[in-house]
């Protein structure tokens, strides 16, 4: 048995909340973070039949992909399958718990299992976000500046790239006077007093902002701690939407296209005028990516596979790209499977269980 607040917070430290969409629902949707449970049901989507399914099964959460609430429910009444599904699981206290766009968003999450499963090698985010980081600029005496930086890199800031323990110091003078309400560190009250101080300066994502600042203030000596935080305009390269890779080794456009039929196991593949030459270099979106296409043809892809393209939108390719629609249920398929090798690995005692029910609501004839 475990909390279900223990398996939303393993999720969330995966892929914070802070990243997901402006129009997303992700986190704990139904149910109670202090409930205890002891099986899982991981899923796609989540419908009627799918809580049927946790019934039977005795799953007490189900892990979805896709929030089954996006906007607000001003009423409760069963005349949708929302609202019934909703109701469904609120009767027999079956929590739900969605990762959407922020797992979208990470490196180990939805498009890095689809490179997984197309055998990409050297993956990196397409799109990397904007505005996810942070610089902390603080002021440490001399001989705790040690400390303090260990505890802030401990906290998680000043990773860049594959490097970590990033930072920068500058050696100068601070100069400060406290009153009679105060116990200074160095120094006396009511006197100025100047200390010789690191300037220490680092970087940090966003969403991490709380951790590090609590670090900082238990690891420096000062009552009164100085720092700043800056917001970068910098590119967020560990986080964004999409995933480019190569293939180990290039093939015809054809017998791609037939790897990619057989691997996500698609009625069809919607794709443009196929351009008689190799493919090596695959970008990759789970769901509806036509809004990465420039950013694909840019990084210098022969292919983009993603789903749901508008008819005009495949004249934007303009002979530059391959654009291979595979559907947006046929792309993030395996995102179910990641979740149970997730949840295996972080949660060995516990029954997890793959979702027999097939959401997909197209069907090709």
């Amino acid at each position: 048995m475990t909390k279900i607040k223990n398996i939303s917070s393993f999720f969330e430290n995966l892929a914070p909340l802070q990243l997901q969409e402006s129009y997303d629902n992700a986190g704990l949707i139904v149910g109670d973070y202090n409930a205890e449970v002891d099986t899982v049901l991981v899923t796609l989507d989540v419908t009627e039949e799918v809580i049927d399914e946790a019934i039977r099964k005795k799953a007490g959460l189900i892990v979805a992909h896709h929030p089954i609430v996006f906007s607000g429910l001003k009423k409760i009444t069963g005349k949708n399958y929302v609202e019934r599904t909703l109701l469904k699981a609120i009767k027999n206290d079956i929590a739900i718990y969605a990762a959407h766009t922020n797992l979208d968003s990470v490196e180990g999450g939805v498009n890095g299992k689809i490179c997984e499963k197309l055998g990409l090698e050297n993956c990196k985010i397409l799109q990397p976000a904007g505005g996810q980081l942070k610089k902390l600029v603080t002021f440490i005496p001399i001989e705790q500046a040690a400390q303090v930086r260990e505890a802030v890199f401990a906290a998680g800031a000043g990773n860049i790239g594959n490097y970590d323990s990033c930072g920068f110091d500058m050696e100068g003078k601070g100069t400060f006077r406290g009153n009679e309400l105060t116990n200074p560190f160095v120094g006396e009250k009511g006197e100025i007093h100047t200390e010789k101080e690191n300037r220490f300066e680092t970087i940090f994502p966003a969403y991490i902002q709380g951790k590090v600042i609590s670090a900082l203030l238990n690891a420096h000596p000062y009552e009164e701690v100085a720092y700043d935080i800056y917001s970068l305009d910098n590119k967020f390269n560990k986080v964004g939407m999409g995933m480019i890779g190569t293939l180990p080794e290039e093939k015809n456009e054809t017998d791609f296209l037939q790897q990619l039929k057989s691997t996500f196991n698609t009625g069809v593949i919607k794709h443009t005028a196929l351009k008689n030459k190799k493919i090596k270099k695959v970008a990759v979106c789970g769901g509806a990516g036509s809004f990465l296409l420039n950013q694909a043809i840019a990084a210098g892809a022969d292919v983009f596979v993603s789903g749901d393209f508008k008819y005009h939108q495949f004249f934007d390719a303009e002979n530059k790209i391959v654009i291979a629609d595979i559907g947006h249920f046929e792309s993030e398929q395996f995102t179910k499977e990641l979740f149970y090798e997730l949840l295996t690995k972080n949660f060995p005692k516990f029954a997890i269980h793959l979702s027999e029910v097939n959401t997909n609501p197209v069907f090709y004839f």
